[in-house]
């Protein structure tokens, strides 16, 4: 019963960091490692610093030449 519980919880508390690290903006790597294993197989991975910077340069638009902020 213990082991449930503490297994509910961590996952609880698992979900909410996620959820709060979407909210301001910190992609989520592991989800984008799977899926491109299961989606893309045999093509390559960015590494965790390469897919952060793609992810800011997408939310901001740093990449091409103007900062427009999230707003």
């Amino acid at each position: 019963m213990t082991e449930t519980l503490t297994a509910r919880a961590r996952f609880v508390c698992e979900t909410v960091a996620k959820t709060a690290r979407l909210m301001v903006g910190v992609p989520d790597y592991p989800t984008y490692v799977d899926h491109r294993r299961t989606v893309h197989p045999g093509q390559p991975v960015m590494t965790y610093e390469e897919f952060f910077r793609d992810r800011q340069q997408a939310r901001y638009a740093v990449g091409k030449g103007r900062f427009r902020g999230c707003c």
